[in-house]
């Protein structure tokens, strides 16, 4: 089989490689080709937060693997029948948000790597109860190869049931959610609050000891990320556009206006929660 821009972001994955990402809210036609002349891998596109209907998903998953970029889409919600909609639009990797239970990850791994069966029979296959046939098996595999895997662990009950959560035989990957894991450890926000970076560095920690990749969304400074990197992420998530081009705005005229004699009161930022 030929390797595909899609296949190589897989197997940077399964050699625990660093793959470099951000989150794109906007469906503007300029992103893609800046993105790629940034050097990334992938592209977040989060349906969990951000208004996006299923066509304008689509067209940015096409255009973004048009450029080599992975396309990488969190569905609202744990649903194999979403996860099988947004491959079927071209998305390349799926996370499924607020994982906390065994059963919500074998409903993800059967979406993401066994499609289209659905039912009862998946079921059976994903149990082990029946063994898949040859030909059958080949289709699915083929049909379904450089699909990504990747679970949302941001709560209190995930992080109780951590080792079973990642020991579902098909997971790829894991995203931590900062400001939904803090909101659940009771420290909103605190993200340098030592609850929280324990948190963290047992999901980390866990997640590679399993021989999975992490990843972590931030949109604060790039040391945060350089920091986490070297506890063990190997999927940097930073930033999303907005907060990126609001960052550097405010930056910009508060230098000028400082430069001129205008120096005024900044308005707020955006929310830096995706």
């Amino acid at each position: 089989m030929a390797v595909t821009p899609d296949s190589t972001l897989l197997e940077k994955l399964k050699k625990g490689q660093n793959v470099y990402g951000t989150c794109i809210t906007s469906t503007a036609p300029m992103w893609p080709i800046t993105l790629q002349r940034a050097g990334l891998d992938f592209v977040f596109l989060d349906t969990e937060h951000i208004p996006l209907d299923r066509a304008e998903l689509a067209r940015l998953c096409q255009i973004f693997r048009a450029y080599h970029i992975t396309p990488i889409v969190r569905i609202p919600k744990p649903d194999p029948y979403l996860a099988c909609q947004v491959i079927d639009g071209g998305a390349v990797g799926v996370i499924a948000p607020y994982l906390e239970s065994v059963d919500q990850i074998i409903d993800l791994v059967g979406a993401t790597k066994y499609r289209p069966l659905k039912g009862e029979r998946l079921a059976r296959f994903l149990s082990g109860k029946e063994q898949m046939p040859d030909d059958l098996k080949q289709y699915i595999d083929a049909h379904n190869a450089g699909n990504i895997c990747i679970a949302n662990i941001e709560s209190v009950p995930a992080l109780e049931r951590l080792d079973s959560l990642l020991s579902v035989p098909g997971l790829d990957a894991v995203f931590i959610g900062p400001h939904d894991l803090s909101v659940s450890l009771g420290i909103p926000e605190q993200y340098d609050h030592p609850d929280f970076e324990a948190a963290v560095l047992k999901i980390i920690h866990t997640t590679r000891a399993k021989g999975l990749s992490i990843g972590i969304h931030f949109s604060l400074e790039p040391e945060r990320q350089i920091r986490w990197v070297k506890e063990g992420v190997n999927m940097v998530v930073h930033s999303f556009d907005v907060a990126l081009f609001a960052q550097r705005l405010r930056h910009d005229i508060g230098t000028i206006k400082k430069a001129v004699g205008d120096e005024a009161a900044l308005g707020e930022g955006p929310s830096l929660v995706v």
